[in-house]
């Protein structure tokens, strides 16, 4: 075999081994061919039950709202705050313990209880130990956003949106997308339990990651996303790059080859 034939079988090789296939590129791929049709998934998702480092929202409302003031703090500690500086300074943070501190009745333990369960226990307390039925009070309680944290090959860093309910797929648009040499068929996901944390996996190429039951985030999830070989192997990730690189590199190779042997 010659020199020439080697370089050739060489060529080909690198090149058909560095593309990354078009299917790990693509979001929520379906087995058959595509056609406009209802896709049926389970969009069903247990309540969030509160965790430590949570920030909450709690507004009370009442007919006299001058009497409930001491309630809705907003921007009592820094006036000049907005957005989610503003829920730092006047937002409910749960402690270790995993207890908020409320005007009026003290520490009071939230963790465990979705958000539902908490507004009732608050507006109980306060029609028992501060108003009286006649108040006429209304509580709502929030999560202050989902707060989540991405690393690896999508727009690092801390995110957070101002939804009841995420889905993995608006968390990454929000992050800025998965770049075109992160893994989609295997994004990791960190997330809090009240024993420690665990890893799940969620394979985002195919449509079956609507039915998984990480496909909608939670509060302090962490979504991380490797890097695909081709990274490593730094060629490119279409055939164009590779065909550009293994050009680049041929031409050095045969002009070295040419200068030694001359």
């Amino acid at each position: 075999m010659s020199v020439r034939q080697l370089v050739v079988i060489v060529s080909v090789l690198i090149f058909v081994s560095s593309c990354v296939p078009t299917k790990r590129l693509k979001y929520l791929q379906e087995s058959e061919a595509a056609v406009d049709s209802i896709i049926s998934v389970e969009r069903i998702q247990k309540p969030y039950r509160i965790q430590t480092n949570d920030l909450l929202s709690i507004r009370v409302k009442a007919l006299d709202q001058e009497l409930v003031g001491m309630f809705n703090p907003v921007g009592q500690e820094n006036p000049n705050a907005t957005g989610e500086e503003s829920m730092y300074y006047d937002g409910f943070t749960v402690n270790e313990h995993g207890n908020i501190r409320v005007p009026t009745l003290g520490e009071v333990n939230v963790l465990g209880y979705t958000v539902d369960e908490v507004r009732e226990k608050i507006e109980k307390a306060l029609l028992e130990q501060y108003f009286k039925e006649e108040a006429n009070i209304f509580v709502t309680v929030k999560l202050a956003g989902i707060r989540y944290t991405t690393i690896g090959e999508i727009g690092s860093g801390s995110q957070v949106i101002y939804k009841e309910q995420v889905n993995i797929m608006e968390a990454i648009a929000n992050a800025g997308d998965i770049s075109e040499f992160g893994d989609r068929t295997d994004v990791i996901i960190v997330r809090q339990y009240p024993g420690g944390e665990k890893r799940h996996h969620i394979d985002l190429t195919t449509i079956d990651a609507m039915r998984s039951p990480y496909y909608y985030i939670q509060p302090n999830d962490l979504i991380i996303v490797n890097p695909l070989p081709q990274k490593t192997i730094g060629l490119g990730t279409t055939g164009l790059d590779v065909f550009r690189t293994v050009t680049s590199v041929l031409a050095l190779v045969v002009s070295s080859i040419l200068v030694f042997t001359r």
